[in-house]
């Protein structure tokens, strides 16, 4: 048996060579990132990748070997791929990759489209995020609300993106995949859920609750303690206004301290949601492909091809780039059973070299790819 010294000080030895033929293997890598560029060539050639490394597996009988070539040149293929990326990315990061940089959102006469009523979260965040000298439209649905901007209605439009307890917003992520729009910035609302009803009601008159399925899973403690019947709404500010116009003591709702007041309600109990620090984010929406210039994060979705690595393909980009990636999400692709888009957001402008590297190299290998912001 070999001494550990010895095989260790073998292993280095190696080491070195497989570094020193590294170095030249990118340096051809180069040569050929310039001929592709120059001939506007695409980086990736599935055909040729697939051949390289049956021919590289089949140089051994050892099946566990044959993984590891196959492992390892996968990646070695890789690194050579983003190498090409950055230089072919040098010349789209003096574009921005289109963005017009702005000092901030407007806030005075432009038109701000939300889903609910008087009274809603989405109604709260757009009056707080743009005060009141603008011109607000509420319509019924968050896909209105994207209408609403790309039909001209409305500039900009206010929409829940997530919950710090349940989760992401699913209909808005679908949507902002849809239509061709662009988050520009985000805002956060605190969520506190009461208890509210008509004047003079009590706990003992209450048998039934009104509010949005989301304020119900978010209050659920609460309510297992009293066993009302519960019924759904579209948000929790129409469900305030039906018990307000319904006047029915038997009937609360969970509504804001703000849609109470708004409604002429009295509030049963405070912060009835378990999490006290609950939190929703909003996300500002125009149809301008616009970013402020103070902005510092990007979200992207895109879709892949159904097939072993493929994540983690996508993701190596931004982890090779440097990227501090600081969410990640996946919804089903309709009509594609069981493949998934993903929504990734990363710390980053349009002008980063690393961002700009891993942008191309995603859009080169992913089936889809779209930008959804910078803010």
């Amino acid at each position: 048996m070999k001494d550990l010294k010895d095989s260790r000080k073998l292993i280095d030895e190696i080491d070195e060579q497989i570094v020193d033929l590294f170095e030249k293997r990118m340096e051809v890598s180069e040569d050929v990132a310039k001929y592709k560029v120059e001939n506007d060539m695409p980086v990736l050639d599935e055909e040729r990748q697939k051949e390289k490394l049956l021919t590289l597996a089949s140089s051994t009988d050892d099946e566990f070997l044959k993984h590891g070539i196959i492992e390892l040149y996968e990646q070695l293929m890789a690194m050579s791929r983003k190498y090409q990326y950055k230089l072919i990315s040098e010349k789209v990061r003096e574009t921005g990759m289109g963005f017009e940089i702005i000092d901030d959102v407007p806030k005075e006469d432009v038109r701000v489209a939300y889903q609910g009523i008087a009274g809603a979260y989405s109604q709260q965040a757009a009056g707080e995020y743009f005060g009141d000298d603008v011109t607000y439209e509420h319509v019924t649905t968050f896909r209105e609300a994207m209408q609403a901007v790309k039909d001209g209605k409305a500039d900009y439009a206010v929409l829940p993106f997530e919950n710090s307890s349940a989760g992401i917003v699913t209909d808005v992520y679908d949507l902002l995949v849809e239509f061709d729009h662009y988050i520009v910035d985000t805002f956060d609302i605190k969520i506190e859920h009461c208890l509210c009803a008509v004047p003079g009601a009590t706990f003992d008159d209450i048998e039934t609750v009104c509010s949005h399925p989301q304020a119900f899973m978010q209050s659920n403690e609460f309510l297992e303690e009293h066993g009302w019947e519960k019924i759904n709404f579209a948000n929790t500010a129409i469900s305030a206004r039906f018990i307000a116009e319904q006047g029915n003591k038997k009937t609360a709702c969970i509504a804001s301290a703000n849609a109470a007041e708004i409604y002429g309600l009295e509030i049963l109990k405070r912060g009835i949601n378990f999490a006290s620090k609950n939190t929703t984010k909003f996300i500002i929406i125009t149809n301008k492909k616009i970013a402020r210039k103070d902005a510092d994060k990007m979200c992207i979705s895109f879709e892949m091809p159904h097939e072993r690595g493929t994540l983690y393909q996508m993701l190596s980009h931004i982890i090779y780039n440097d990227l501090n990636m600081t969410s990640i999400q996946s919804r089903p692709v309709p009509e594609k059973k069981w493949e998934y888009r993903f929504y990734v957001e990363f710390e980053g402008k349009p002008t980063d070299a690393g961002v700009v590297n891993a942008l191309e190299g995603i859009k080169a290998e992913a089936l889809k790819l779209k930008i959804l912001g910078n803010y």
